[in-house]
């Protein structure tokens, strides 16, 4: 089974260059950024059952992904408008 991508990049392609500049200019961009994709590397290995966990702790995980995720975008629109 292949996993869906969840790095920025691919969520965001139409804001590549907006999460360069926020990533170079921005510290509270940069913290979210780092821990979008350490807990979305952490949520990774685990659907690689390279981690056993259970399905509450995962499922706290997808959510504090999707919460970064939303807090990023908002970022990004407002970057960009």
């Amino acid at each position: 089974m292949e996993l869906q991508q969840h790095d920025l990049h691919h969520e965001f392609p139409e804001y590549h260059d907006a999460i360069h500049a926020l990533k170079t200019g921005n510290h509270h961009f940069v913290r979210l950024f780092d821990e979008y994709h350490r807990v979305n590397k952490d949520i990774r290995r685990i659907e690689e059952n390279e981690e056993p966990v259970t399905d509450e702790a995962i499922e706290v995980m997808k959510k504090t992904r999707l919460k970064l995720k939303d807090e990023l975008h908002a970022m990004l629109r407002a970057y960009k408008a």
